[in-house]
């Protein structure tokens, strides 16, 4: 993957601007022409930066992945093997802010997955690796400690991404335009009880107290 020019003004006004057009009309759907446009540039100067459009895509997906990796106090709490209580939490509070306040940074990888797929192996490598990777340790190291269900953690790690990135756009087809919960804070707390409801086993008291629950007569 192209390392982005040396950093001036005018480079980061170029990358911006394509950062916007490529998450908004795809990368075969955007012109270096447009991108000039909205940055103020001519072509020809937007050219003296970058020798080929593809490696504007590149420094414009970069550009939006900075700060894409696991805060200081989450590592030390997957490396210390802190319960699940205290760390799940923390990977989805990362997920439901990227979700939130990142989402050129997802329409771009979107892009990169669907339009230059051939071409993302270095990205994945340097942002989204080490995240991935992270979490479904953490979850195979809880599975061997008996603290969470024997699941295929590469399979949990996808869901939870999963459950994450598209909720919010599968409950709009389901439940029309209606939002699930009214902000992020109320997203990630649901997401929460969920993920520990599903990871985490549940005494067997719990489970017969549920069961007289639901067999008791109603009044």
């Amino acid at each position: 993957m192209p390392i982005a020019p040396k950093n001036s003004e005018r480079t980061d006004k170029i990358v911006q601007a394509a950062a916007q057009l490529f998450a908004r009309q795809g990368y075969h759907g955007t012109s270096t022409r447009e991108i000039a446009r909205l940055a103020d540039v001519s072509e020809n100067t937007l050219f003296r930066y970058f020798d080929h459009k593809e490696d504007l895509f590149w420094s414009a997906l970069r550009s939006r992945s900075t700060g894409l990796k696991l805060r200081r106090d989450l590592l030390d709490g997957i490396a210390g093997g802190d319960d699940p209580e205290i760390v799940l939490p923390k990977i989805i509070d990362l997920l439901v802010d990227t979700v939130i306040f990142k989402p050129e940074l997802l329409r771009l990888i979107a892009v990169a997955f669907l339009e230059l797929h051939w071409k993302t192996e270095s990205f994945c490598q340097e942002y989204l690796s080490p995240i991935f990777s992270a979490i479904s340790h953490y979850v195979e190291m809880n599975i061997e400690s008996e603290r969470v269900r024997n699941l295929d953690p590469t399979m949990v790690t996808a869901a939870l991404v999963t459950t994450v990135m598209a909720h919010a756009e599968i409950s709009r087809l389901i439940g029309g335009d209606k939002l699930s919960y009214p902000g992020s804070r109320e997203a990630a707390s649901a997401y929460t009880r969920f993920w520990l409801d599903v990871l985490t086993p549940q005494p067997l008291s719990s489970h017969r107290s549920a069961s007289r629950s639901k067999k008791a007569p109603t009044a």
